[in-house]
């Protein structure tokens, strides 16, 4: 047995993951919070314009197309809570308007549009918009918050941008009704395209394909049905009852997937505290709608109180009067970057904020959340369901599991360009602390699936053609099976299918062990110049006894792998590659086979024991 370098104490992942206390303050009362945070950067933008700096980073010099919309909104956050006889409200509104004055010719797209537009209208309707934007400006926005941007007319067509936008575009056509500066006929061509994609690709199931139809699902897929019901709640529409079964779904979905600890989504991209707001969007929407039951009401509000508190002690750092996405070894994607600091704030306390009045208008205002979250989980939530996100050619599928204090979500959702190579679109069981996907991976080192290196020099793994998902109950735990008559050719910006190889995938799921195991077929006999397998941990204190590496620090107790020659780990402290969104990771485990002549079944499997 050999002992890995010292590693890192895994304290500040260990803390942010602790069991919460029981005493978690109203959800209002956290967000009163956000209100500070928000003045912070005004007072920030008034003194120093657009050559403010955040942590050294410069953000009108970052090229954050949805700057200019993100301030405009969060600042008008800060004036809608202002009471109206405050003395310093008539300084705040000339301040805004010199603010306005200073975006209005900036690059501001999509979101961004919305964004302002909607802060628009609420200053509008709180009697606040003639002292909040100057008229010359006004007259200005006018021309440039428009959806035609990037919706060709007179089809309809979005302009290069995936087929979410159709849900951006109809919010602007209806919030420019309200503004009063068109009529709803374009809203009502956008709605109905929108939905149409909807249907179209999501069919029975009731989740929004990222692509047209190439079965690419993440936590926006989920989180679409609720910002479509949002979007017609704002605008004054009826929400449908087609769009309440919806919703419906989804709100299973986030309540099975949900930890008593205040922590959310764990797979695909664009996380960090979004994987968390983006279970209080569902559910405060589901509860203002009735989707909910009684009970599941105030589960879902404690919940969502935690989800605010953890927001405040964990992302929230007092030291930088900012969120933080980037330090203390966290990781986001290229979308997601730094560069975006002061719009990231602003977007997310505006989520904060606005789910806190949505939680308000469902009666949850200052109530006191229920302190029995976690045992109510376990007994109220299924152990084990399996999602379906769509069938036919391909499957695509979410399983979760709950384990004691831990939530598994094994997503089977990868397809179509751009993601396909990264691990958090991996089929794997992703659990805080246990694994993780790290942002804009790559397949170097693919995290824990078997990558084959050809002679010819092609790279394959196993990601995206996923067929016959199948769950069954087993002895103390549950089974997860699926097949893939082609693996993945690496080096593409879409996965391409190499028929050489097959493979069969049974998942094991039993309190503390969690074991994949593949059988991997050649159609014809195959020259293999290797075979690796990743796995980048956060459990520290390794060391390695032929295939099965022990830690002495972490939730990961051993890591085990069958049918590769030799395994090794390495201490990885600091990496910048090895950074999950809420951490960084310790170690990296890495088993490899040399060449050989591929001409029978191979059988790979590895076990990950957790406590």
């Amino acid at each position: 047995m050999r002992p890995v370098l010292p590693v890192i104490t895994m304290a500040v992942l260990a803390l942010s993951h602790a069991a919460p206390a029981l005493a978690t303050q109203p959800l209002h009362q956290t967000v009163e919070q956000a209100y500070p945070q928000l003045d912070y950067f005004f007072q920030k933008l008034v003194k120093e314009r657009d050559g403010i700096t955040i942590d050294g980073r410069a953000p009108f010099q970052s090229h954050d197309k949805f700057l200019p919309g993100k301030i405009a909104t969060g600042l008008a956050d800060v004036l809608l809570h202002t009471p109206a006889d405050d003395p310093r409200l008539p300084g705040m509104l000339r301040d805004y308007a010199s603010i306005a004055d200073l975006t209005v010719g900036m690059e501001n797209d999509t979101w961004g549009i919305y964004y302002y537009i909607g802060a628009l209208v609420k200053l509008k309707q709180a009697g606040l918009l003639e002292r909040a934007v100057r008229p010359a400006t006004l007259d200005q926005l006018r021309k440039k918050l428009d959806w035609r941007t990037f919706v060709r007319v007179p089809t309809y067509e979005l302009i290069d941008l995936p087929t979410n936008y159709y849900g951006v575009a109809f919010s602007i056509a209806r919030l420019r009704l309200l503004m009063g500066w068109e009529d709803a006929q374009a809203s009502d061509v956008l709605l109905d395209r929108m939905l149409k994609h909807y249907a179209d690709y999501s069919g029975t199931y009731g989740f929004s394909d990222e692509t047209d139809g190439q079965g690419r699902f993440d936590r926006y897929s989920i989180l679409l049905a609720a910002e479509i019901c949002e979007r017609f709640i704002e605008t004054g529409l009826t929400v449908t009852p087609e769009l309440k079964a919806l919703l419906r779904k989804s709100a299973d979905v986030a309540l099975n997937a949900a930890n008593a600890d205040g922590s959310g989504f764990t797979m695909g991209r664009s996380l960090g505290p979004y994987g968390e707001t983006a279970m209080l969007e569902i559910l405060s929407t589901a509860a203002y709608l009735g989707v909910l039951t009684p009970e599941e009401k105030e589960y879902a509000y404690a919940y969502s109180a935690r989800i605010g508190e953890r927001y405040m002690t964990f992302w929230y750092d007092p030291a930088l009067h900012s969120v933080d996405m980037w330090g203390k070894g966290r990781r986001t994607d290229t979308y997601r970057g730094k560069h975006r600091i002061l719009g990231e704030n602003f977007s997310l306390l505006h989520q904060l904020i606005s789910t806190d009045e949505m939680w308000n208008g469902a009666g949850m205002k200052n109530a006191v959340p229920r302190a029995d979250l976690a045992a109510w989980l376990e007994r109220a939530r299924p152990a084990f369901s399996l999602t379906r996100f769509a069938g036919g050619e391909y499957d695509r599928a979410l399983a979760i599991w709950r384990d004691g204090p831990h939530v598994f979500s094994l997503s089977m959702i990868n397809g179509g360009p751009s993601q396909h190579a990264n691990s958090p679109y991996y089929p794997l069981p992703f659990s805080y602390g246990i694994v993780s996907g790290i942002a804009d991976s790559g397949a170097a080192h693919p995290q824990l699936l078997p990558k084959f290196r050809l002679a010819d020099g092609s790279e394959l793994i196993a990601t995206a053609f996923l067929k016959n998902i199948q769950t069954s109950d087993i002895d103390g735990g549950h089974r997860v099976t699926y097949r893939q008559d082609a693996l993945t050719k690496l080096g593409k910006n879409v996965p391409v299918k190499d028929t050489r190889i097959a493979v069969e995938t049974e998942y094991t799921l039993r309190h503390g062990v969690i074991t994949r195991t593949d059988t991997y077929t050649p159609a014809a006999p195959l020259d293999v110049a290797g075979v690796s397998l990743d796995f980048a941990s956060f459990s520290s204190g390794a060391t390695v006894d032929g295939n099965t590496i022990a830690f002495r620090d972490g939730a990961v107790r051993t890591f085990a792998v069958d049918g590769l020659a030799s395994c090794s780990a390495d201490d990885v402290t600091g990496s910048e590659a090895y950074r999950a969104p809420y951490g960084p990771m310790a170690t990296l485990t890495t088993c490899r086979t040399g060449a050989f002549t591929f001409d029978k079944p191979l059988r790979i499997r590895w076990t990950i024991r957790y406590q």
